[in-house]
């Protein structure tokens, strides 16, 4: 598939960056991160990699999506929400009389 990263057009495929990330060893990841493999590489690392770029050059972002539709799970910085329990009216008027609200 093709893909602009850095303003550049890239033909990646999914082989190609299992070859092109083959026996490189990952730096640790902080924040977002791809899975090739049976290893968790810092984006930038592999946007590096497979562009041959300097890593000042492209944004996270434009190979997270790349490695997105090439079929690689991703990892990004922003955590996921936390779903929180609302309580219903019934349990807030009762909170307001004192009544603890259920577990």
């Amino acid at each position: 598939m093709r893909f602009v990263i850095a303003r550049f057009p890239f033909d990646l495929t999914r082989s190609g960056v299992l070859e092109s990330m083959k026996g490189i060893k990952p730096e640790h990841a902080a924040g977002e991160s791809v899975i090739i493999g049976r290893r968790t590489y810092p984006v930038k690392q592999v946007g590096e990699v497979i562009t041959r770029q300097d890593r000042r050059d492209f944004s996270a972002g434009e190979v997270l999506r790349a490695m997105t539709q090439l079929g690689f799970t991703c990892r990004s910085l922003v955590p996921a929400p936390v779903p929180t329990r609302v309580p219903t009216s019934v349990e807030q008027a009762s909170a307001m009389l004192g009544a603890p609200l259920p577990a």
